[in-house]
C-alpha cells in the first residue's frame, strides 16, 4: 500500500464515460465534478448533473467553495445520493488537515501540504480542496486533471472522505 502513496492518475482516464461525453467536451473549470466523478465512481455525465443540481454550478464556471462546505455538510447529515448509488459523506475537521507545529515555543497550526494529507490518509476515498481547486485521493492515490500533475506542497484548504462502501437501491417487488 505504501508504494501507492504519490501515485498520480488522470481523472480523464478514470472516470467512466469521459471520453465520449458531449457534455465533458464542451466543459471547462470541472474539476469538482471530476473529483466527484472518481470519488463516487460514476460517469462524467451523472457526476455533472448531480453537482449542476446540487452546488449550485454553471456550466464552464466551476463550482464555488462556499457552496461545496456547505451542501457536504448537509450530506454528511442526510447521506449522499448520486445516480443510484449512496454514499456516507465526513466533512474532516481542522484537525484532520491541519499539522501542528512548535515555533518559539509555541504550538501553531498550519495547513497540511497534498503530500502530508496523502501521508496522513492513506487509506480511503477522498475529496480534497486546494486553492481553487479539486481533485481525488483514493487509497493514497491522487487523481486529477491533466496539466494539474502531482504538486505535493499545495496546502488543503477541506476535505471531505466518501464512504467507499456504495449502496446501490434496489426495487422490491413485494
Amino acid at each position: 500500500m505504501s508504494n501507492l502513496i504519490g501515485t498520480y492518475k488522470y481523472a480523464s482516464k478514470e472516470i467512466k464515460g469521459y471520453s465520449n461525453s458531449e457534455i465533458a467536451k464542451n466543459e471547462k473549470n470541472d474539476c469538482f465534478v471530476r473529483a466527484m466523478a472518481a470519488a463516487t465512481n460514476t460517469d462524467y455525465d451523472t457526476s455533472h448533473k448531480f453537482v449542476k443540481e446540487n452546488f449550485n454550478r454553471k456550466n464552464k464556471k466551476g463550482t464555488e467553495g462556499i457552496f461545496i462546505s456547505t451542501q457536504m455538510m448537509k450530506f454528511e447529515e442526510e447521506g449522499m445520493k448520486i445516480g443510484d448509488k449512496t454514499f456516507k459523506v465526513k466533512v474532516l475537521s481542522t484537525n484532520r488537515i491541519t499539522n501542528k507545529y512548535k515555533l518559539y515555543g509555541e504550538i501553531v497550526k498550519r495547513k497540511k501540504t497534498v503530500k502530508s494529507f496523502i501521508k496522513d490518509n492513506p487509506k480511503g476515498t477522498f475529496i480534497v480542496g486546494v486553492s481553487k481547486h479539486a481533485f481525488t485521493v483514493k487509497d493514497g492515490v491522487l487523481i486529477d486533471n491533466a496539466g494539474e500533475e502531482f504538486r505535493p506542497t499545495r496546502k488543503v484548504d477541506c476535505a471531505f472522505k466518501i464512504d467507499g462502501k456504495e449502496e446501490v437501491t434496489q426495487l422490491s417487488l413485494f
